[in-house]
């Protein structure tokens, strides 16, 4: 089994849930326009700052940002990038239950190095006696063999502020687990696939964290502060959204065992439907609202490749809707206009008191313009990318 660091487009997802609007360092009561900056010796610790109450702020060191020791290693088996983003966003959004952003900073994982990570994904083995992951059987049936159960594991830090000074307030522990074990029966051959069930998954998850909870309390720094544990289901390689959070659990006064776990009923769907996504547990009126903007999209512009969207439920009501527009043509007064019609189109047709990103790229991935609402906005932000400078 290999294990590996992903792309450094982690780095950049997180980085915009986390830190958007945060450019109003006024805002901050820990940031480096307020007298409560701590410095020790040369060494200098503020925050970024925020201008909205959702997010939280982050954690700057010596004058840079302050990055994960272990961010991106993962087990290679799943290809599927929207695992990660959608892993990390969910993280971000249970840590909210239990550390609220009117009082912690937001401070990327600093107790868990990569190699740690990296011993813990891996199978248990005669080499690697912490591995999490069971050892191998040996089988080669997807019904026998024993399959990569962990595929990543991505660690959050909250701190608070006493004084002048920040101290470790509490972490968060996202363990991503596998619906599908892709694997080969020999190396560089077919691949084969093991389906795990949501219920084998989550009581593998639950057994792991608390393997997990008990050595982060070994640590002196860990020892005594609340720890959040929470299970991910990835979704398998082919899926055009990511998987989703399902549980959740909350360690307090240096306990190292968990037994009550709260469910999560948080789904993530693809607009429109297709044959091996089915939309179920989606409100149909979201979807039919989707519907409609679509069509007087694509009926404005026929230069469109495709109009999809991401929606985000959370006990079965829409929280988010990400849209993907995918253009035929580059003419900037064409993207100009086509951004004009669809903050237009999206304020008439898509679901008003939700969160609405649309972002619209050209066949080969650049971004052409990018057009955002938040939750109790009317209207929409827009912006319009240009190669050509500013003029």
């Amino acid at each position: 089994m290999n294990v590996k660091r992903i792309r450094t487009i982690g780095l950049v997802a997180v980085a915009a849930i986390v830190l958007a609007a945060c450019g109003n360092l006024k805002n901050s009561s820990f940031g480096s326009t307020s007298s409560s900056t701590t410095t020790t010796g040369t060494k200098t610790t503020t925050t970024t700052g925020t201008a909205d109450s959702e997010f939280y702020q982050g954690v700057i060191k010596n004058g840079r940002y302050r990055t994960s020791k272990s961010r991106g290693v993962v087990v290679s088996q799943n290809d599927n990038v929207m695992n990660l983003k959608s892993f990390e966003s969910g993280l971000l959004d249970v840590s909210k239950k239990v550390f609220p952003t009117s009082k912690y900073v937001f401070q990327e994982g600093q107790y868990l190095s990569s190699s740690t990570v990296e011993n813990w994904l891996g199978r248990k083995s005669s080499s690697n006696s912490e591995g999490l992951n069971p050892e191998n059987n040996g089988k080669k049936d997807p019904n026998t063999r024993n399959p990569i159960y962990l595929q990543q594991l991505e660690e959050q830090d909250y701190m608070v502020q006493n004084g002048s000074k920040l101290s470790l307030g509490g972490v968060t522990i996202g363990l991503g687990m596998n619906s599908v074990d892709y694997y080969t029966k020999v190396e560089y051959g077919a691949t084969y696939e093991t389906d795990i069930s949501t219920t084998e998954l989550t009581a593998q998850g639950k057994k792991m964290a608390n393997t997990v909870l008990q050595r982060l309390r070994q640590r002196s720094a860990l020892k005594n502060v609340p720890i959040v544990l929470a299970l991910y289901k990835q979704s398998s390689n082919d899926s055009l959204v990511g998987g989703d959070m399902i549980a959740y659990a909350v360690s307090k006064n240096g306990s190292t065992s968990i037994s009550n776990w709260t469910s999560l009923n948080w789904k993530n769907y693809v607009f429109p439907a297709t044959s091996e996504s089915k939309n179920s547990g989606a409100n149909s009126n979201d979807e039919s609202d989707f519907s409609q903007f679509k069509s007087h999209v694509q009926n404005f512009f026929p230069n469109l490749s495709g109009v999809t969207a991401n929606a985000h439920y959370k006990d079965k009501s829409l929280s988010k809707l990400s849209v993907n527009i995918t253009t035929k043509f580059y003419s900037e007064t064409e993207i100009i206009s086509f951004t004009q019609y669809l903050a237009t189109a999206a304020k008439r047709y898509l679901p008003s008191g939700v969160p609405v990103e649309i972002t619209v790229k050209s066949a080969n991935g650049d971004i052409q313009s990018f057009l955002a609402r938040t939750a109790k906005g009317s209207s929409y932000y827009t912006h319009v990318f240009s190669d050509q400078g500013d003029d």
